[in-house]
């Protein structure tokens, strides 16, 4: 390592990795100058204040991530699709969500993370409203686009302001305490969603001016919708708090020419820890495949199978996963930090495998519950465990990576974890429709996607173990 550049364990990323060093007075006026690495953190009161925040910006993405899976049955009914297009809006959302990733990264890097979440949740919130008022499946299709693009500035931003609140043995709970929100937000995606469309079903109609009549599950949208917009407003007044240099590079400047050798100091880490990180992405990646298939069809696994009302099953999900989801990313952080603390460096990619490996039977057991009062009784444990991995397996990069790379290195693997999210409730669909087309057919597709993917996850972080420790070895 060496002042003005670092060198990630491999001498030709020295010339790559070079940044140009300038006195602090040539920099732009409008950019902030890093601050030095021995700047003391902000008070932890503070801290926790601001995650709590971005746990509730979390929880308010997923209500609007996740609701379009309480209305699958009546939007089928009214735009007249199958099982397969109404996945593609949630196989859109994450398309979207995953390019918009590494170019809003870009910016969360060099300029104002706080007002680009402001701008974030406002576009979401604007755009799930626009899904309500949408008559046609492709006005629907381009709106969760805009809300896939709205909810990419949230994971990056986050990363590196959680980089700049907490010391670094701190950062893995941090980042498995964000998580919560998602958890939370899907929980009351489920609960809220349910009550939500349980009281518009029994309301009269909603008549708008301009718009006309809204459907039931087009009040849906527009509701949840509404909150947001009181939360960007938050964000856009919070101050934005000062960034922490790297020690080999006290003076860097956020010029466009600085952003590219930035950018190719990102492909010099890859390259580095390429092992590791292609066994950690695809790994979490198949996971994330297997949990939002199983999420996603969930209420209509009780509508289908055990001839629950939709607003019925989605509330009882709700609750479940309410109380329950928070588990699993909390008690897996804390495994991961005991496990560190007996001297195993990779006890982030254990802690993660073991939760994913877990649920596995859990979810096939599921499939073939009795009634749906069982069914909800295994959920427990399901939804605990489907959770698990996730936020550790957000919690080990920062931990390899250098901190003004954290946003990015958190947006390539968004966008690698995001094609579960792309294809795992689409892929289910069309196992639902095509290769398992009767009433019954959906438990035979999560059967199917949950061993398959569940397995390889497990597999792949296995391997990744060892890798995964001689990075964090080289790290610290």
């Amino acid at each position: 390592m060496v002042v003005g550049s670092i060198v990630y364990g491999n001498p030709d990323a020295t010339q790559m990795s070079r940044i140009p060093v300038t006195k602090a007075s040539e920099a732009d006026a409008s950019h902030e100058e890093l601050k030095d690495s021995a700047t003391p953190y902000p008070s932890p009161v503070y801290a926790w204040f601001v995650l709590a925040l971005l746990v509730l910006g979390s929880l308010v993405a997923f209500v609007d991530r996740q609701v379009v899976a309480i209305v699958v049955e009546p939007m089928k009914e009214d735009l007249g699709v199958g099982d397969t297009q109404i996945g593609w809006l949630y196989g859109v959302f994450a398309l979207f969500y995953a390019v918009a990733a590494l170019p809003i990264a870009g910016i969360a890097d060099r300029g104002s993370r706080t007002k680009l979440i402001a701008v974030g949740i406002f576009l979401w919130s604007f755009m799930t409203i626009a899904c309500g008022l949408s008559r046609q499946y492709w006005l629907l299709f381009i709106a969760r686009m805009g809300v896939g693009i709205g909810e990419a500035t949230l994971t990056p931003a986050t990363t590196s302001l959680v980089g700049d609140y907490f010391p670094r043995d701190k950062i893995p709970l941090a980042l498995s305490v964000f998580q919560t929100g998602a958890i939370f937000g899907t929980g009351f995606a489920f609960l809220i969603g349910g009550v939500v469309l349980g009281y518009v079903e029994d309301a009269a109609p909603l008549v708008l001016p301009i718009v006309g009549e809204l459907r039931p599950w087009q009040q849906t949208f527009a509701y949840v919708g509404l909150p947001g917009f009181i939360l960007a407003m938050i964000f856009w007044v919070l101050r934005e708090p000062a960034r922490r240099a790297d020690p080999s590079k006290p003076h860097l400047e956020t010029t466009n020419a600085s952003n590219k050798l930035l950018s190719a100091e990102l492909v010099a880490f890859y390259k580095t820890h390429k092992t590791t990180l292609i066994l950690h992405h695809l790994g979490f990646l198949s996971l994330v495949l297997m949990g939002y298939a199983f999420v996603f069809w969930t209420v209509t696994y009780f509508v289908r199978i055990h001839g629950m009302a939709p607003s019925e099953a989605s509330q009882a999900f709700g609750w479940i996963y309410l109380i329950a989801g928070p588990i699993g990313p909390i008690a897996v952080a804390l495994a991961a930090k005991k496990l560190r603390a007996r001297g195993h460096l990779d006890a982030n990619i254990i802690a993660g495998m073991v939760g994913g490996l877990l649920v596995i039977p859990v979810i096939v057991l599921i499939q073939f519950a009795p009634s749906a009062n069982v069914a909800l009784l295994l959920y427990i444990p399901a939804v605990i465990l489907v959770n698990s991995p996730f936020g550790i397996a957000a919690a080990a990069l920062p931990m390899i990576a250098p901190p003004h790379l954290r946003a990015r290195v958190a947006a390539v693997y968004m966008l690698t974890g995001s094609v579960g999210m792309l294809f795992g409730p689409p892929l289910a669909g069309f196992f639902n429709e095509f290769v398992f087309p009767e009433q019954d057919g959906l438990r035979y597709s999560m059967v199917t996607l949950t061993t398959l993917f569940g397995v390889l996850g497990g597999i792949l972080l296995q391997l990744a173990r060892p890798h995964y420790a001689r990075s964090l070895a080289l790290a610290e």
